[in-house]
This record gives structure tokens, C-alpha cells and sequence, in this order.
């Protein structure tokens, strides 16, 4: 029997015109670092035409690479929509890379192309001849001071393009498994990897982003953009707020505390997400200066992992439940999510929020023991955590990278874990952070969700370093709270013994005043891991 359903294809165009029609009076706010100015989605809708016209105009034709070198802000949420709209793919560039890791990432993805923030030009400007595919910049201008010139490359202003352009005739017919937007990994573990999201993922997660079981976002919030837009499609919320009609407030580059803060208290979002360290930065800055945060029904948070220490801080100082995600930009990058299982009590629902969550509708994980079998999902087994489903990607642009995948396949997500028999699962550390210390395994993210409950530590990140004896032993990197002044290395161990088996008890430390991130927020392992190579640091070594 053959269906009798319409052949219809999933496509960003389905989401631009939903939100268009649908959701004319949802607004958009950007800060211009003291208020947000407020533009409705007819009207978006409106630029986004003329936008895609004025690309047309320019020659960008079908699976053209656009680039975005932009902040979160009104113009970056308009390429989103028009670009891949147009048949043409969104290339978002991660602002706080190195200008030659930026050149190295547009000449793999032949970007013809870039759109940038004029207050950013100066960061990449000397550097993009090296991009002989590059053939025009438009230059959002804030702060942009005077145009640059180049015999090769055309410049000109994003709003005077606007102005002088007509829209778009027709948006052309798509093919729902095309490329519409590519985002290179932040090459924590390795050089940046492109990451190609077709129509169809990229509609089918919007979709599960709207779930009860998942964001659950819908018309009535308001969503304040802490996500980069440059990173993993900002966690896709720009589709789903399109998408559902919900308020959209983009911070642009003003992403301190106090921005933050003053964004909470004038325009009282519903919804947000953010990395572990910023839920800390404010958590810091409430102590002394208390905000209602009444408005917010959840605050999700990823990144890297969230210790039950920090979710329980949240419930009991703001009252609001923390829904921790576990993905990644090659799952687009919702993956799982630590909503509670039915039926669990108010005592209970702390342990569940904690763990990295339960797969969302759509996707699938496994746990794959070092043989490659199969391992059961007991709560206890060990074993790399293996992920397939329709916003998965199934390899990485002109890379084979086939240790990345299987042969039947799933993708390696290169996190070690377990799964119990409920399909909730719990990271225990990266397979390049596991500690192996004479034949056991210390898990460095357990070490750390611990230290990070004693009340004198604000920050902490473990690694592994040589021991003669023992081949690996954890080394504890720590930020001190001010208002501690006794901590010291011997208080910390003896917090711990109580607390993780004998063997995973640290005796090396080492106190710092920050600790590295990545361009997205994480702890930079590799980084400090070059700073114990150096020879920089004073490690306390207890007996």
C-alpha cells in the first residue's frame, strides 16, 4: 500500500512563513547596552525578503556559502531565516576564535560571502585575503568608522544594501535534505570539524524543541538569547522562537553580569539557557544584590556538565528549576534533557535534574563497551555513549573522520557514561579525561561536581598528569572564593574522602585566579594542561 500523504518538503521556508503569517505582532528586542529596541516580526519579515533580494542581486546563488561573523542581534537573526530560505547555506563564525583558525574555517567551507558586525572587522580584516573565495563583505556598522577597500573584494554597508534593494521575487523550490546552515565544532578535541544541518533537521528539531518534555517553548515567552548565535545555531533557538512566536531578546555584545542582569529586571524573560559559569557569575552577583527572577519558568544549561550543588543553589535561592542538556553541535544540539520521569517527588527531583538527562523524542543512545558490544542500560556498566536520529550528523564537511563513526552508524560522542533502566543518562567524563590511575578509573567530572559543593570554591577543572607510580593522578585546579581565605589544599582533601573512593582522593592541587575557557564557555582542558607543562604554576603535592 502506498501512502496517500502530500510529499511536502521540511524546510527553514515552512518556519519563515509560519512565523511570518502566524506570529506578525511577536517581537524582537536587541540591546544597545542600555535598553532593547523592539522591531515585530511583519516587519523582520519584510527585511528578511529584501535581504534574500539583495543577496540574489549580489549573484549568490544556490548552495552558496554565506558567512556570519556577527554578535546575537536583529541583522544575524534575519540571515538565519534568509540565507537557507534562499537555497543558499548559512555559515555562522565563531567570533572568538584566532584570525587564522577563522580563514582556515571559510576556505574549507569556500565562503563567497561575509556579513560582519563593523565593531568585529578589525579583529579579522588584515587576514581575509587569504579567503580567495570571498567576493563581498557587508558590514553591519556599529562602530564601523570608515569603508575599507580591496581590489578583490566588494564592501559595502548591511542597511544601505536594504535599503536599495527589492525583495525577492519567489523563493526558489528546496530539496528538504540540502545543506541550509554550517557550523564548525569549537575544536576542543581536535581541529574544527564542519557540521552540515539540512532543511529537514533542522525543521524536525525546531519541532521537538516546542515539546512539553523539552524547552516547551511557545507563543506566551520570551526567550533572551544567551547562546552564541555562531554556536550550534544558538542551541536553535532562533527557529523555535520564530517558529512558535515567541519574544526573542538578543543581548548583541553585551553579555556581562550586569547586562544580564538589567535584562532580567526591564524586560523579565520566561526562558534562557546558558553555560554552568554565567548560572555562577550570577549567582555571585545576587548575594550582594538580590533580582527578581520570579519571571523565568526554567533556566536550561549546558556546555559542559552542571553540578547538583549548582542546580540545588538555583531552586533555593531563585526558586526555579535548572533543566540540564546534554549535546553538541553535531547533534544540533538537543540531545538529552534532565526533565524528571513522572511520578517523582519534590526530594527526589534534585538526583534526576542532576544527571545529563534522558534521550528527547527523536533521538537514540547507546552504550558501547571497548570491545564494541553493546553494553546494558543497568545504571552501572561503563561504556561510550553512541548517539543516532534525524538532526544527527553522519559525518563532517570534506573530513572522513571515520573513527567518529561506526560501521553501523552511530556517532562516537567520545563521552564515557552510563544509561539505567529508565533511558536516563549520566555522563562520568570525555574518553580523553578519564584518569587512569594504577587500574583504576577517576573520573575527573566527579572530582569536580564535589569540590565544586564545598562553599570556599568557586570554579574548579581536574586533569590527569604523569605518575611514576600510579601512571596518571589527578591534578585539582581551583578559584578560591575571596570570602574563604583559610582554604587550603589538605581542607579540600579531607572535604573529599568522605565523598569518592580512596583511590580517586587527590593529593596534587594548584590555586588560581581563573581558569581557562574555550570560545564557548567550557573549562579548557587542553589549556590547562599546557599550563602544568610549562612549569608555570605552583602544584601543592600532599603526602
Amino acid at each position: 500500500m502506498l501512502t496517500t500523504m502530500m510529499d511536502f518538503p521540511l524546510s527553514t521556508q515552512m518556519i519563515l512563513r509560519h512565523g511570518s503569517q502566524i506570529h506578525a505582532g511577536s517581537r524582537v528586542g536587541t540591546s544597545n547596552g542600555y535598553a532593547f529596541q523592539f522591531t515585530f516580526f511583519a516587519d523582520i519579515a519584510t527585511r528578511i525578503h529584501k535581504l534574500a533580494g539583495a543577496l540574489t542581486a549580489l549573484g549568490v546563488t544556490r548552495n552558496a556559502r554565506i558567512a556570519t561573523y556577527c554578535w546575537n542581534h536583529q541583522q544575524h537573526l534575519e540571515c538565519y531565516l534568509a540565507i537557507p530560505s534562499m537555497g543558499a547555506v548559512l555559515h555562522t563564525l565563531n567570533v572568538r576564535l584566532f584570525p587564522e583558525q577563522v580563514v582556515g574555517i571559510m576556505n574549507h567551507a569556500e565562503d563567497s560571502v561575509l556579513i560582519i558586525d563593523g565593531s568585529l572587522l578589525p579583529q579579522i580584516e588584515a587576514v581575509l585575503k587569504k579567503v580567495p573565495s570571498l567576493r563581498h563583505i557587508i558590514v553591519i556598522d556599529d562602530g564601523w568608522k570608515s569603508p575599507s577597500k580591496s581590489d578583490a573584494i566588494e564592501i559595502q554597508r548591511y542597511e544601505s544594501l536594504l535599503e536599495r534593494s527589492a525583495p525577492i521575487d519567489a523563493w526558489p523550490e528546496l530539496d528538504e535534505k540540502q545543506a541550509a546552515v554550517v557550523c564548525f565544532t569549537s575544536g576542543t578535541t581536535g581541529a574544527p570539524k564542519g557540521v552540515v544541518y539540512s532543511h529537514r533537521s533542522i525543521f524536525l528539531h525546531t519541532l521537538a524543541t516546542l515539546g512539553r518534555d523539552t524547552f516547551g517553548i511557545c507563543q506566551s515567552d520570551r526567550i533572551l538569547l544567551l547562546p552564541s548565535m555562531f554556536h550550534a545555531n544558538a542551541w536553535g533557538l532562533p527557529f523555535s522562537a520564530w517558529m512558535s512566536g515567541a519574544d526573542l531578546l538578543l543581548p548583541a555584545s553585551h553579555l556581562k553580569a550586569a547586562d544580564i542582569r538589567s535584562a532580567i529586571v526591564h524586560e523579565r524573560p520566561t526562558f534562557t539557557a546558558l553555560v554552568p559559569t554565567l548560572i555562577n557569575d550570577l549567582l555571585l552577583a545576587d548575594v550582594d544584590s538580590p533580582i527578581d527572577m520570579s519571571c523565568f519558568r526554567v533556566i536550561v544549561s549546558g556546555g559542559s556538565a552542571v553540578s547538583p550543588t549548582l542546580i540545588h543553589k538555583v531552586r533555593e535561592r531563585w526558586g526555579i528549576p535548572v533543566l540540564q542538556g546534554w549535546g553538541m553541535t553535531e547533534t544540533s544540539p538537543m540531545c538529552c534533557l534532565s526533565i524528571p520521569p513522572r511520578k517523582s517527588s519534590i526530594d527526589e527531583e534534585p538526583a534526576w535534574r542532576a544527571k545529563s538527562g534522558r534521550p528527547v523524542p527523536g533521538m537514540e543512545v547507546r552504550l558501547v563497551s571497548d570491545d564494541g558490544k553493546v553494553s546494558p542500560n543497568d545504571g552501572i556498566t561503563v561504556g561510550e555513549l553512541q548517539l543516532r536520529g534525524p538532526w544527527v550528523t553522519g559525518g563532517y564537511h570534506n573530513n572522513p573522520s571515520s573513527e567518529s563513526f561506526t560501521s553501523d552508524g552511530w556517532l562516537r560522542t567520545g563521552d564515557v557514561g552510563v544509561i539505567d533502566r529508565a533511558g536516563y543518562v549520566q555522563i562520568t567524563d570525555r574518553t580523553k579525561d578519564v584518569i587512569k590511575s594504577g587500574g583504576e578509573w577517576v573520573s575527573s567530572l566527579e572530582l569536580e561536581n564535589k569540590l565544586a559543593a564545598h562553599p570556599g570554591v568557586v570554579e574548579v577543572g581536574v586533569i590527569g598528569i604523569p605518575d611514576p607510580r600510579w601512571e596518571e593522578r589527578p591534578l585539582i585546579f581551583v578559584v578560591g572564593s575571596p570570602k574563604h581565605a583559610a582554604l587550603n589544599a589538605q581542607s579540600l582533601r579531607e572535604f573529599l574522602i568522605p565523598l569518592v573512593a580512596r583511590f580517586a582522593v587527590p593529593e596534587n592541587f594548584a590555586f588560581v585566579d581563573a581558569l581557562p575557557k574555550t570560545s564557548v564557555g567550557k573549562i579548557d582542558k587542553v589549556a590547562l594542561r599546557q599550563l602544568y607543562s610549562s612549569g608555570k604554576i605552583e602544584i601543592i603535592r600532599l603526602k
